[in-house]
């Protein structure tokens, strides 16, 4: 297998639409993939495709072993951009070694997983069983390794590629669960007088909500919140608000129309807060703006105690970093991100969207706990969904020594063992296959779920390397 063939197949899969519940191209393809180099191809009721290779001659009391990726990818994309990830291809360049999407997200978190296991499956190398499994909507709640069936895969071994640090092997992660949050806003005919003003803060780095969520980089939902409850007051009104996107990205962007007597003043304060933003996250975030402009009345305001509770409440939910692992030196045990909020005019609603994560199910609860008692505070509807387990590492895993023992030989060095703060399926699947023994690991990616998203090259060619070498050699 090589490193250039699993590029190639990535190319064709960045051609291919695959958001988050609407893999249904995606799944399609991968079945035809299967038809075309004469292997089985299944899918269950799902969506999760399971592509197998049988054992070669000679091979066949060799363990099967089971690669994993998930077919759907994040999709964000920069404010302006006419890109529809419903049927445009992605757009990306090659840039000092690097693979990059500058105007929305790559998708190689995780199509070059899948492009690993299918340059797997076409090559000819004499191994053991393999058996391909590619879920569907991990990146908006697990849904498909959550509705696995037991028997739909037969290996004991997994050796999942969703990963973004070459030369780390994986052997633990974090569960997460969101949590959303309904208010129901009254409108009224607002001060006498008062004009409406578009506030908009953006450029921000953003980022994966596990991965990043320890690097301080700016919220620009909470920044928004920050700035209107310093404007709270008999007179402020708010219009409207919206901002970032995905549960698992760090919102990038936030704009919020207000209803005021005075747009100079609101303006200038809006100004002077930018500049002493900008001066905070100016190594993270330096791109942040801010800006303000006249808004057209289209909306009654929101009555003064709609606005007070909303924005108390996206003021002081907290965000980030709430406890560090007391057993990995710098892995973090337990987040919370505030994701997005809308207005849902029609509704009369404002809704707003967190995701929590620990490596402690205790933990994960509690701060969930927290954001509710924050919003419910303030009079809004809460619920909890998408809850997922963690998996707890096992230094004593069989693929864990083996894919030691093989980055040692192949690259004369030893690799990281970690566990790793983002959410991977395979607590789901220890779940459903008790005693399944898994690793993950994979290239090196950056700014995965942001726009600018991007594989570093060099690393592809040592991911596959490790992963073909494990494979050929399984006993």
């Amino acid at each position: 297998m090589k490193a250039q063939r699993v590029l190639d197949i990535f190319k064709e899969i960045t051609t291919i639409p695959r958001e988050s519940g609407h893999e249904g191209p995606m799944t399609a393809w991968l079945l035809d993939w299967a038809a075309s180099h004469g292997l089985e191809g299944k899918r269950d009721a799902t969506g999760n495709v399971l592509i197998t290779r049988e054992a070669a001659p000679g091979r066949e009391k060799v363990p099967a072993v089971v690669l994993q990726a998930h077919q759907d990818m994040v999709c964000e994309k920069v404010a302006g951009s006419s890109h529809n990830f419903r049927k445009d291809p992605i757009r990306y360049e090659i840039e000092d070694g690097w693979m990059i999407a500058k105007e929305t997200t790559l998708g190689a978190d995780d199509g070059i997983g899948i492009a690993a296991c299918l340059a797997l499956l076409e090559d000819g190398a004499p191994t053991g069983k393999v058996e391909c499994l590619f879920t569907i909507s991990e990146e908006t709640g697990m849904d498909g390794a959550e509705a696995l069936e037991p028997g739909f895969f037969t290996g004991k071994t997994l050796i999942n590629l969703d990963s973004e640090d070459e030369g780390q092997l994986f052997i633990g992660c974090a569960g997460g669960l969101n949590t959303n949050i309904k208010f129901t806003v009254r409108r009224d005919s607002g001060v006498r007088g008062a004009k409406h003003v578009l506030l908009s803060i953006g450029g921000g780095i953003g980022g994966h909500s596990g991965d990043d969520i320890n690097k301080g980089r700016a919220n620009a939902v909470q920044l928004m919140a920050r700035f209107l409850y310093s404007q709270l007051g008999p007179t402020f009104r708010l219009v409207s608000i919206d901002g970032g996107g995905k549960p698992n990205a760090i919102a990038r962007e936030c704009s919020a129309v207000v209803a005021v007597p005075d747009p100079d003043a609101i303006a200038k304060a809006f100004a002077a807060y930018g500049a002493d933003i900008r001066e905070e996250f100016h190594a993270t975030d330096p791109a942040l703006q801010f800006s303000s402009e006249p808004a057209q009345k289209k909306l009654q305001s929101m009555s003064r105690p709609a606005t007070e509770r909303v924005v108390k409440a996206l003021f002081t939910s907290p965000h980030g970093v709430q406890a560090m692992s007391q057993d990995i030196p710098g892995l973090v045990q337990t987040s919370t991100n505030m994701a997005s909020v809308r207005t849902h005019v029609r509704e009369g609603k404002v809704e707003v969207v967190t995701s929590q994560r620990s490596s402690a199910t205790s933990e994960r609860r509690a701060i969930a706990a927290k954001v509710r008692a924050c919003f419910e505070g303030y009079g809004a509807r809460v619920r909890h969904m998408y809850e997922y387990p963690g998996w707890n590492p096992d230094v004593n895993s069989p693929i864990l020594a083996r894919c030691v023992e093989a980055y040692r030989r192949l690259f004369s060095q030893e690799p990281e063992v970690k566990a790793i703060h983002a959410g991977l399926e395979c607590g789901l699947f220890l779940q459903k296959f008790p005693g399944l023994d898994m690793i993950s690991f994979g290239p090196t990616l950056r700014g995965v779920h942001a726009p600018g998203e991007k594989l570093e090259l060099a690393t592809l060619d040592k991911f596959v390397d490790l992963l073909d070498d494990v494979v050929r050699n399984m006993k």
